[in-house]
């Protein structure tokens, strides 16, 4: 009698590698127009599913007034960019898109009363991500949201 053979895990369609620069630990220092001083983190990138799901969890120090948040990261088949469901401490859930090509990370979610959009530059060494975010709570007037500087642990 034959055995059937083991039964393997989801694959994805689309891969993620491109995200595969962002995988380990990373400092965060992060400015914001409400904040009177820098605020101070830690991020970590991990592999859920190999080439299907990553997963993105950033800790703010608590006293700072920035949230800390958890994010699974995949791909919807039926579109180019990647999508990626976030989750805070304060009990925000939101569903942004995302794309990494040419050292440039971005991630933006529009809706009618609060939409953001964020570009991350890699620089040459890939070891620093230079973060800029903006928000908008009418879909045209954009202002200056939180701005991080991520540094490679090593």
């Amino acid at each position: 009698m034959s055995k059937d053979p083991e039964p393997q895990p989801p694959q994805p369609t689309r891969s993620l590698k491109q995200f595969d620069v962002l995988v380990g630990e990373w400092t965060m220092v992060g400015t914001h127009p409400d904040l009177p001083s820098a605020v101070h983190g830690h991020s970590s990138f991990e592999w859920l599913r190999e080439g299907a799901l990553l997963t993105w969890h950033f800790d703010w120090e608590r006293s700072q007034g920035i949230p800390s948040a958890f994010s699974v990261i995949g791909h919807d088949d039926a579109v180019e960019p990647c999508s990626m469901l976030y989750t805070d401490e304060r009990g925000v859930a939101r569903i942004y898109q995302m794309s990494l090509a040419g050292g440039v990370w971005k991630m933006w979610r529009e809706s009618p009363e609060f939409s953001q959009r964020m570009t991350g530059t890699f620089s040459d060494d890939g070891n620093t991500i230079t973060w800029h975010g903006e928000l908008s709570r009418d879909g045209s007037n954009w202002e200056q949201d939180l701005n991080v500087t991520y540094t490679r642990k090593q």
